[in-house]
């Protein structure tokens, strides 16, 4: 199949609170900018409580109204903090407004290290995985047209004792559902559940193989599960992401030097964090001429192994780096790789 090009980005607020409405705007710009390029989905994180975009379905919703062919995606939204109906509700909204362009990408989610979100969002019970895990099934069942529940002795226009369930539906939007994968085990229970698989710059397994080899073993035990269990339904779609900075000019270099350098200072050179955290494992950032990227990329077996190649923007770049790398990706990298730009 033909390689996809997508790309990530948190869209930053270098501004503080004066500067948020122009950094949404960088944004949406960013998206117009991919899309006359020819990529075909925009990826964007949701973050809550940093200076990036904290609300995605909102965003999109803009999106769709300033282009007419790129996809929105999130990559990924953790559940433990989302509220599966209401999600449910904003992402079916945005599918149909943008005429079936979203791309829900979810997770669990990584329990929180540094601020406890559960006084902001509510406490609960239940374990953090398994509170995640129980939003997200419940989310699926919303997507899926599931009856949710009755309407008792009824509320305003819906009878008494009337079927609940999401509205609107948008078709086909389930299976436009990701899940954000980084070990064996996770990429095996996306491909049960039918999902596409997400995959970023992060492994939460460390397998003792290199970054890309041990993903490509994650996408193989994808694919056969999913072709175990799915017979009569397309092969799961994977997407990869891989952070990518050009540098062709002394501007390049001195725009994205401190990103860099900051970036390997925290890993040893096996992509192991230095802080002793969990057994993570982080990808490369590709950085330099165009012709050893694409050697890099060409190099890299999950990328070879994947439907789309998502290129994660840097997190501190500023609009007009972000803008020009992905102008270098789409005229000097991707297609050395046999990508296409979508009509």
């Amino acid at each position: 199949m033909p390689l996809e090009l997508g790309f990530l980005s948190f869209v930053p607020n270098h501004g503080g609170a004066a500067g948020a409405a122009a950094a949404l705007e960088d944004g949406l710009r960013l998206f117009e900018h991919a899309e006359q390029l020819g990529f075909a989905t925009g990826w964007v994180r949701g973050r809550h409580f940093e200076p990036f975009l904290t609300s995605p379905m909102t965003f999109f919703a803009a999106a769709a109204q300033r282009t007419s062919r790129i996809g929105f995606g999130t990559a990924v939204l953790g559940m433990r903090y989302e509220d599966p109906i209401r999600l449910a509700e904003d992402a079916g909204t945005v599918d149909l407004l943008s005429g079936g362009r979203v791309e829900l990408g979810i997770s669990t989610g990584i329990p929180q290290s540094g601020p406890v979100l559960d006084p902001v969002f509510g406490g609960v019970e239940r374990p953090f995985r398994e509170e995640a895990e129980a939003r997200a099934a419940r989310l699926l069942e919303a997507l899926g047209g599931t009856t949710l529940g009755t309407s008792g002795s009824g509320y305003e226009s819906i009878p008494a004792d009337s079927e609940l369930f999401v509205q609107p539906q948008s078709p086909g939007l389930l299976d436009r559902v990701w899940w954000g994968g980084g070990s064996t085990s996770t990429a095996v229970r996306t491909a049960e559940r039918g999902l596409a698989l997400h995959l970023s710059t992060l492994n939460t397994e460390d397998t003792g193989e290199a970054f890309a080899p041990a993903q490509a073993a994650q996408i193989r035990a994808y694919r056969d599960r999913f072709a175990q269990l799915h017979a009569d339904r397309p092969r799961g779609r994977v997407a990869v992401g891989r952070i990518v900075v050009p540098l062709i000019t002394a501007e390049d270099s001195a725009t994205h030097r401190e990103f860099i350098e900051s970036y390997a200072a925290g890993m040893d050179d096996d992509g192991r964090p230095l802080s002793g955290k969990p057994p993570f494992r982080f990808s490369r950032i590709l950085s330099g001429d165009p012709a050893s990227i694409v050697a890099a990329l060409r190099a890299d077996q999950a990328v070879a192994e994947s439907d789309q190649l998502v290129i994660t923007l840097p997190a501190n770049g500023d609009a007009a780096s972000h803008r020009r790398i992905l102008s270098i990706v789409a005229e000097q990298i991707a297609p050395e790789l046999g990508w296409v730009p979508a009509a």
